[in-house]
């Protein structure tokens, strides 16, 4: 027999299974005092069948089926033929699938149950959301009605969640109240909770506990706080829930202060020269270096990956000298990794160009840092394998190091890349970080400077080959630089020739100046 593919009144092919009775007479629709399967007092048998041949037969009052389904009162009607079963009682097929036959069976109970008893009889969201689909089916309104109020009260497990969303559309605009919870909210209580939670995020152990009084802050809150502001502002399958505006920058600008400035505090009290000196702990140092870990992963997402790399840039000589003082010889083991970590980010970002830094401070962030990788690595390493650091510096980590380094020595002028390579060759270390392609690159630009740098100026005003170092050839280039329609490019060539020659600061600002 073909399943009925809908319930709804307009479809008249359903009852076509079953030989009709066109002598049926109007049914009553006065309340019928009975029972569900009470077969003395029922006047119509309601079948529900499957394609699979399960076939339950139900004993039901037709005032009652009337009253609660329109469906059941379309059906019951003189418009639609029915038939008659058993002691001449008219019979109503209903079609459904396997799946969802219980819930067909559950709501032919709510019709005869109590309306205080309802409430009692959803047991899950997923049954509930069962029942909803039948009861929307069969244009069981009543019932509807009380599944959506149950629905929207509840709590939702994902998968619930995901099976709501499925699910309510059939119902159209009446399904925004239970899906309340989830709408998108304003721009406005976004920015609100955002800024909260990065100042909860950042605020210091010490802090927060006597502050805020919160027990388990920040293992549970704090960690929470963090990984939020940081999904909140990530792009994956859908956009950025926030878009950092100015007023959003400047907030989390000073929040970061705040954070670096209790990072420098924490540093001070370990200075070598610091007075009152008490037990060396690092506890709130790594908390903080933490901290500025999870800022470096949060400032690029919002434009401020430059504050980071400044600020670090400006504390790394201090830095330095705590982490190498002897009385750190052989402790803070976990901070030492981890500055090692956040100083990688920022020789990426300065190494391949996002943030743009003076050439005078990427040469102090290159002497600074090697000498310090290269005698750390070893240590870091014996300190893994003998338990007292959690990590290892792993080949991902090393790899970025040695990357990060050999692009940013690259951008300096030639004279201090020979001065950090020479100092790099003389050393034991000379395995890590392997240099070797800043050596490779630096030997070809330095043999074959004269000949590319005389070719490519010396077309520059009908000029033949220069005579590089020679000074009247250089005034006469500075001339040129100053005609408007040369524009910066010969100037950027002109800086660039006179870094790759050693020549003064003094001599490039007379040069470019004019005087």
């Amino acid at each position: 027999m073909k399943a009925e593919e809908s319930l709804l009144p307009e479809d008249k092919e359903a009852g076509n299974s079953c030989e009709h009775s066109k002598e049926t007479s109007p049914l009553p629709l006065e309340k019928v005092v009975g029972k569900l399967g009470d077969r003395s007092s029922s006047d119509v048998i309601v079948r529900i069948r499957t394609l699979d041949g399960k076939d339950d037969w139900f004993y039901c009052h037709s005032s009652i089926l009337c009253e609660h389904s329109k469906y059941f009162a379309a059906r019951l009607s003189d418009d639609w033929p029915t038939y008659q079963l058993l002691d001449s009682r008219n019979c109503v097929e209903v079609y459904c699938s396997e799946t969802d036959i219980d819930q067909h069976i559950m709501l032919l109970r709510f019709f005869y149950s109590e309306e205080e008893c309802i409430a009692e009889m959803w047991h899950s969201v997923r049954n509930a959301l069962g029942i909803l689909k039948v009861a929307a089916k069969l244009g069981c309104d009543g019932i509807v009605d009380k599944c959506m109020q149950y629905l929207e009260a509840v709590p939702w497990e994902e998968n619930e969640e995901l099976e709501i969303l499925k699910t309510l559309p059939i119902l159209g605009s009446s399904m925004f109240p239970v899906l309340a919870r989830i709408q998108p909210v304003d721009s406005e209580a976004v920015r609100s909770i955002f800024i909260s939670a990065v100042r909860v995020a950042t605020l210091p152990e010490r802090k927060s506990s006597e502050g805020l009084g919160l027990e388990n802050y920040p293992s549970e809150l704090k960690a929470a706080a963090q990984e939020q502001v940081e999904y909140m502002l990530v792009e994956d399958e859908d956009a950025p829930l926030l878009v950092a505006d100015k007023s959003v920058k400047v907030e989390l600008k000073k929040c970061f202060t705040d954070l670096f400035e209790d990072f420098k505090t924490e540093l001070a009290a370990l200075h070598p020269e610091a007075e009152n000196v008490g037990e060396l702990s690092d506890e709130f140092l790594l908390e903080r270096v933490l901290d500025l870990a999870w800022a470096a992963r949060v400032l690029p997402k919002v434009g401020l990956l430059h504050e980071m790399v400044i600020r670090w840039t400006e504390v790394s000589d201090e830095l330095i000298n705590v982490l190498t003082d002897h009385r750190l010889k052989d402790t803070f083991w976990e901070t030492k990794f981890r500055v090692l970590d956040l100083t990688s980010k920022v020789l990426e970002a300065v190494g391949y160009g996002s943030v743009i830094l003076p050439t005078e401070q990427r040469t102090r962030l290159v002497k600074l840092w090697l000498p310090y990788i290269r005698e750390i690595k070893p240590l870091l390493d014996a300190s893994f394998l003998s338990g007292k650091v959690s990590q290892r510096m792993d080949g991902d980590l090393s790899q970025t190091i040695e990357l990060a380094l050999v692009s940013l020595i690259l951008t300096l002028p030639s004279s201090d890349q020979a001065y950090i390579l020479a100092d790099w060759l003389k050393t034991e270390q000379v395995r890590y970080p392997d240099l070797t392609e800043a050596f490779e690159i630096w030997c070809f630009r330095s043999k074959s400077a004269k000949r590319r740098i005389s070719s490519e100026l010396s077309g520059v005003a009908g000029s033949t080959a220069p005579i590089l170092g020679d000074p009247s050839f250089l005034w006469g280039l500075r001339e040129e630089a100053q005609r408007p329609d040369v524009g910066s490019g010969l100037e950027f060539r002109l800086s660039s020739f006179v870094n790759t020659w050693n020549y003064s600061k003094s001599q490039i600002s007379l040069l470019l100046a004019g005087t």
